[in-house]
């Protein structure tokens, strides 16, 4: 079985997107290691957890409930619990490189970290499967290969579009601000800019459902060779199956 690296920050990542594949990658039989920026278990966005100031729109917008038991389980994990550190860890520590994603402001110290911006693109150097889901898809964007240029130049990627990340954001700036606005740059107009064409960013099909352990194929991906991507924790079982075969050589 294979060892895969879930790379998170010290708060504010989505508890769906790290929790859903770490059990279905557990569950396969993979081993899933994580690396914190400190070595000192992260903590997941509290709203999505809890709903908190999301007021009506709580259900829609906050961790589902098998998200939220995902996550629950996973974070008594031993592997959570004693996570390895962002700058301790290099290519040899991993068969395949799994990238979460995360609205929040805690989530920048993690898109911009030059630690992994450069694990990431050794890993895509030496073909090692890489999955990115969201922000996560930031990161990769930012990653540059040996001719200076962004590891997804010339590659097919989907990530957060920019019309799920305006509508968060609208419905609920009034009284959250720019919760939902990582950067005043939206994602899908930032990983754009590092592709070779605008055409190569999928948007995939306007769907507000999530997808299930039953129906993942309510999920959208992207896959590229060793890459895959996805938009939104609506797509994490899908997102999480994919990868799997991926790492299977599927």
């Amino acid at each position: 079985m294979a060892t895969v690296l879930i790379p998170i920050p010290e708060r504010d990542f989505d508890p769906t997107e790290t929790a859903v594949p770490w059990k279905v990658l557990s569950g396969l039989g993979h081993r899933v290691r994580f690396a914190t920026p400190d070595g000192r278990r992260g903590e997941a966005d509290e709203r999505m957890l809890s709903g908190r100031g999301l007021g009506l729109l709580k259900s829609m917008l906050m961790a589902d409930r098998r998200g939220r038991r995902a996550y629950a389980e996973m974070a008594t994990s031993p592997e959570f619990e004693k996570p390895l550190r962002h700058d301790a860890i290099g290519t040899a520590d991993f068969d395949g490189l799994l990238l979460p994603g995360g609205h929040a402001k805690g989530m920048r110290s993690y898109l911009e970290s030059t630690a992994l911006q450069a694990l990431v693109a050794a890993a895509f150097a030496e073909g090692k499967p890489v999955g990115a889901i969201c922000h996560g898809v930031v990161l990769a964007a930012r990653s540059k290969a040996a001719d200076g240029r962004s590891v997804l130049y010339g590659r097919k990627t989907t990530a957060l579009t920019r019309q799920m990340e305006l509508g968060a954001w609208a419905l609920t700036g009034l009284w959250l601000g720019s919760y939902y606005r990582t950067y005043p740059t939206p994602v899908q107009s930032e990983v754009s800019a590092a592709l070779a064409q605008p055409g190569d960013f999928v948007t995939g099909p306007m769907s507000a459902a999530r997808d299930t352990p039953a129906r993942p194929e309510l999920g959208f991906t992207v896959r590229d060779g060793q890459y895959l991507s996805a938009r939104w924790p609506g797509d994490a079982h899908r997102f999480a199956n994919d990868f799997a075969a991926m790492l299977d050589g599927g």
